[in-house]
C-alpha cells in the first residue's frame, strides 16, 4: 500500500489544498465530484498538480502537516519544481 501527501487546485497560481490519502485515484474523484472536502468544492479545486509518494502512513501525515506550515511562496514554487504548467495530474492515477 502507499500513502500520499497531494495538492490541488483550481487554476495556475490559483487557491491551493493539501490533503493526504492511501488512494489518490478515489480521492480525486470525490474532490472532482464535490465531495472530497467543503474547501476543495467551494473553490472548485479539482486539479491534481502536486504529489508525493510514501511508503508509511506517518512519513504522509508528517509532510503534509509540515507542507501546511509553508508559506504561499514556497508551497508555488514546490508545484513549479514539479509540474511547472500546473496540468491536472489525475490521468496519472486513474
Amino acid at each position: 500500500m502507499s500513502f500520499y501527501v497531494y495538492i490541488i487546485s483550481n487554476k495556475k497560481n490559483g487557491t491551493i489544498y493539501i490533503g493526504y490519502t492511501n488512494d489518490l485515484g478515489k480521492r480525486m474523484k470525490q474532490h472532482k465530484n464535490g465531495t472530497g472536502s467543503r474547501f476543495a468544492k467551494r473553490y472548485a479545486l479539482d486539479k491534481l498538480v502536486y504529489y508525493e509518494k510514501f511508503k508509511f502512513p506517518m512519513s504522509a501525515i508528517k509532510r503534509e502537516k509540515q507542507l501546511k506550515k509553508w508559506n504561499r511562496q514556497w508551497k508555488i514554487n514546490l508545484i513549479n519544481d514539479f509540474n511547472p504548467k500546473w496540468e491536472d495530474l489525475t490521468w496519472f492515477f486513474e
